[in-house]
């Protein structure tokens, strides 16, 4: 079948589709060149905002593509969104999104936005930042124990939400009237978490690329220091909380790979018993395939790495009650364990580089203020024998008979010498 892309759609290049290729929740419509597949279901998949998307029924079968401006139905009143996603793919986002289609409330889509419609939009938006401020010193003065962390005008502007965070329940009924009252707007109040309010403020995270929370994540699964330890991650808070204080969401990235990788690994609490000593679990390599046991339970001693295949050696002759001589293999001569260092398996600095650089800088600093005060002593010096020497020059006709009296002896020293002579011509 031959058919032509139309360039106003989803438009595939080496970054992917065009339209919101570098937003939150932005989808790659891979079936956009199948033209049969729009045909498949009349629901759209339409974008408000950076963090919220619905899903709309095109019950009047307007030729929609991927970045149309629509107003669709919402509560009261319109809104305007952009559309995102059209054809078969719509049906696999709302299956992924769990939407149950007999409890769903199905929402038509009115129209194209029109340029009245899109002036207010405009409108509507550039209120935003100014209300967010507002509200949060009216919520401020009425004593609650919340912050709004955003706010959110609907397209047509007759009603705004209101993203707040907070720890414990708040009755925020007294300050929807007060906002009711200042903005003339319905009011709608949604709590998020700290995750969801660090994502749409944004930021940079410590690998150096935008916050995945701001960028490409929509849903948050709990994270828990159980899969730090899968990872062998030091399990210090500051280096495990992202900037929204919480335990960071690429933790559970690659647990399940360390998890799936360690299944043939034997149990870090089996203790392995030799004839000179018994050894404890310190450490894994999930990379070497290697594990490191120390002859004390608590602390590092006598550190010894042998292979995973070693570790099932020496426990399956432990349970046949037999006690190997040596824990590493006698051909190998035993791997004394590396010195133990901070820096982690995927080639990053030290996590203690911003220590040693505070450390090199004060250094720095005191041998520069060494520098500065010997400078200033010098100085001073040569400024106090100026003084001096100009001291000896007023004062240098009290000194003259004593400058003679030097000189003269001067003098005599220097004919000391002839004398020797003398007695040497007489001779």
């Amino acid at each position: 079948m031959d058919f032509t892309l139309n360039d106003n759609g989803c438009k595939m290049n080496i970054n992917g589709c065009y339209h919101n290729s570098a937003r939150k929740l932005s989808v790659y419509d891979w079936m956009c060149d199948l033209p049969d597949t729009v045909k498949d279901t009349d629901f759209v998949e339409v974008q408000f905002n950076n963090t919220r998307k619905g899903f709309y029924l095109n019950s009047t079968h307007i030729a929609l593509k991927k970045g149309d401006m629509v107003a669709v139905e919402s509560t009261p009143g319109h809104d305007i969104g952009e559309v995102t996603l059209v054809g078969k793919l719509v049906l696999n986002q709302m299956q992924k999104s769990n939407i149950n289609f007999e409890k769903f409330e199905i929402k038509r889509v009115y129209r194209k936005a029109k340029q009245t419609d899109i002036d207010k939009y405009n409108e509507s938006k550039a209120l935003e930042q100014d209300t967010m401020i507002r509200s949060r010193q009216i919520a401020e003065r009425v004593g609650l124990n919340m912050r709004i962390g955003d706010v959110e005008y609907q397209g047509d502007g007759n009603k705004a939400i209101f993203y707040y965070i907070a720890e414990e329940r708040v009755d925020f009924r007294q300050l929807i009237k007060v906002l009711a009252d200042t903005f003339h707007v319905r009011i709608e109040m949604k709590q998020i978490g700290a995750r969801q309010e660090a994502g749409r403020i944004g930021g940079i995270g410590p690998c150096g690329r935008e916050l995945c929370c701001a960028s490409w994540m929509s849903n948050f699964v709990s994270v828990s220091t159980s899969a730090a330890r899968y990872q062998d991650i030091s399990l210090n808070p500051q280096k495990l909380a992202g900037q929204c204080a919480k335990l960071k969401c690429c933790i559970n990235f690659e647990a399940s790979t360390y998890i799936d990788a360690q299944k043939d690994f034997p149990s870090k609490e089996i203790q392995l018993e030799t004839l000179d000593a018994t050894w404890y679990h310190f450490k894994t390599d999930v990379f070497k395939r290697e594990m490191t046991y120390s002859s004390a339970p608590n602390m590092a001693a006598n550190l010894v790495t042998i292979s995973v295949d070693r570790a099932k050696e020496v426990i399956a002759l432990n349970k046949n009650g037999e006690k190997p001589e040596r824990l590493e293999l006698k051909g190998d001569g035993g791997k004394e364990a590396a010195p133990i260092d901070f820096n982690n398996v995927v080639g990053q600095d030290s996590l203690t580089r911003f220590d040693k650089d505070k450390k090199r800088n004060k250094n720095r600093n005191n041998r520069r203020d060494d520098r500065r005060n010997k400078r200033e002593a010098k100085g001073n010096e040569n400024r106090n024998n100026g003084q001096e020497r100009t001291e000896k020059k007023d004062n240098g006709h009290r000194n003259n008979r004593p400058r003679n009296d030097r000189r003269n002896n001067n003098q005599n020293k220097g004919n000391k010498p002839q004398k020797p002579n003398n007695e040497k011509n007489n001779n």
